[in-house]
């Protein structure tokens, strides 16, 4: 059991997914403070110096004198989250389209050949050609 795990463990999916995973969690903590710190206090700013972590709803009073509150605003804050990360990992992916599409055209496979060598005189006649057009002979 313990071999089939490593096996599986080592496979180029499983490692290649696990540093995704890694990445893409060091990306969002990038993107939540691009977000915390320099997208919304000026967009709070525009809209009147609104602090979205502070944007709530106080329902009513807990049994120990504190507030109970929705807090909208963090959640308006993921939502900013989530489309500044979207956004990036779509511009991500049309740029890594792109560049795997050069590679295939840089790949492709050489083109048919246009010629064929007779087999009389050896010279070089089109593909199509039915005879010889040095020797007149017929071609295969």
């Amino acid at each position: 059991m313990l071999k089939e795990f490593r096996q599986f463990v080592m496979r180029g999916n499983v490692l290649d997914l696990a540093v995704g995973i890694i990445i893409g969690a060091a990306f969002g903590k990038i993107v939540s403070s691009f977000v915390a710190d320099v997208i919304t206090p000026p967009l709070g700013l525009l809209i009147g110096r609104v602090d979205f972590k502070q944007l709530g709803w106080t329902m009513t009073t807990g049994k120990d004198g504190l507030p109970v509150r929705i807090m909208y605003g963090n959640f308006l804050q993921s939502v900013f989250d989530f489309i500044i990360v979207a956004a990036a990992i779509f511009v991500l992916v049309k740029v890594a389209n792109k560049v795997q599409d050069l590679r295939k055209k840089e790949e492709a496979p050489p083109p048919p050949p246009a010629t064929k060598t007779c087999g009389e005189c050896c010279m070089d006649v089109p593909v199509k050609a039915r005879k010889c057009g040095h020797c007149q002979s017929a071609l295969a």
